[in-house]
């Protein structure tokens, strides 16, 4: 399939026009993806659902730089929307994938990011059943933007923020900041790249080894840490519990090259984005069984408590250094780091 990328050249506007063009693109759409597409070219996908609910999501993805180290655009689409639909408790089972494609993007990429979305599908275990493609012109887009919407099926409690209460441990399931800081590094020259990696993943399979092993209703809220970073992800849950969130700083889990970078960029790494991390908000009671689940699985092994939910009814996000100083965690008000996720 790789191979036979280079006699298509580049992507023109007439990839766009829904004559020979579009149907030969199409068909190294679908000839690329393989056996995770299962749509059969009719304006809908017909698909059986079975239960009373479902989840659904949707998320688009204008990466800079859409090519990256360790993965690509069309990587972080798929991990975005299974991670969303894992959050909630589902299991992720559809994807749908449009693409926005600039002229002059050559082939061999767009087979590179077809060929990601076809093995982290896998991985996932999602089937990609409809599609669309749009042809701009050079300038009205970069190289590609794509758009996901996912299906997930119930096979459990859902899970809400509402659920969240006072005492609750709050854990990440790994590092902060490596996505912002491998992104970057190459975007600056920053030569960070070769050591701090994207931590991209999809995550529903540690959360599906974390409900067989945890007690049951141990977990009460996850949320993946991903635009606007932790720091945003604390005061959602503050704002929907009322009440104050303390993490304390020494237990937040950050690599030193990305701490490195981070201070050289004048970045906060609770700002920062992630595609490989979740925040859950547990029963103290089963904090250890969370963790020693979360850890027993390849994207869990750093997983950490790094706070709780506190009895004090201010919505508030505080960390508390080394010596026992609090301070608190505002939001920020825009995005410092646009186009990372």
């Amino acid at each position: 399939m790789t191979s036979s990328a280079p006699d298509l050249g580049e992507v023109v506007l007439d990839h766009g026009s829904g004559a020979q063009l579009s149907h030969d693109l199409i068909s190294l759409i679908v000839e690329t993806l393989g056996d995770v597409y299962i749509g059969e070219m009719e304006d809908s996908a017909m698909l059986p659902v079975t239960g009373g609910q479902i989840a659904m999501t949707t998320d688009s993805f204008v990466v800079d730089p859409p090519f990256f180290g360790n993965g690509d655009i069309g990587k972080i689409a798929v991990c975005g929307t299974v991670n969303d639909l894992a959050v909630v408790g589902s299991k992720p089972t559809y994807l749908t994938l449009g693409m926005i494609l600039e002229t002059g993007l050559p082939i061999a990429k767009l087979v590179q990011v077809l060929t990601s979305i076809r093995e982290t599908a896998r991985e996932a275990g999602v089937q990609i059943v409809c599609g669309d493609t749009k042809v701009v012109r050079k300038g009205e887009a970069d190289q590609i933007y794509l758009n996901t919407a996912g299906v997930g099926l119930f096979e459990r409690t859902p899970l809400r923020m509402r659920d969240v209460r006072a005492g609750d441990r709050v854990i990440l399931s790994g590092p902060i900041g490596n996505h912002t800081v491998h992104l970057l590094s190459i975007r600056e020259g920053l030569g960070f790249e070769q050591r701090v990696l994207s931590d991209c993943a999809p995550l529903n399979g540690l959360l599906d080894s974390l409900f067989d092993q945890a007690p049951e209703g141990s977990v009460h809220s996850v949320r993946d840490v991903t635009r606007g970073g932790l720091a945003a992800v604390l005061h959602e849950y503050a704002a929907a519990s009322g009440r104050t969130i303390r993490i304390e700083q020494a237990a937040l889990p950050i690599q030193h090259e990305t701490v490195m970078a981070m201070d050289m960029l004048g970045i906060n790494p609770i700002h920062a984005a992630n595609e490989g991390c979740v925040a859950l908000f547990v029963d103290p009671a089963a904090e250890q069984e969370v963790l020693a689940a979360l850890r027993s699985h390849r994207y869990g092994v750093d997983a950490v408590t790094i706070g709780e939910v506190t009895e004090e009814a201010e919505v508030l996000v505080l960390m508390r250094d080394a010596d026992g100083r609090d301070s608190v965690i505002e939001e920020l008000q825009g995005s410092e780091l646009p186009r990372l996720c």
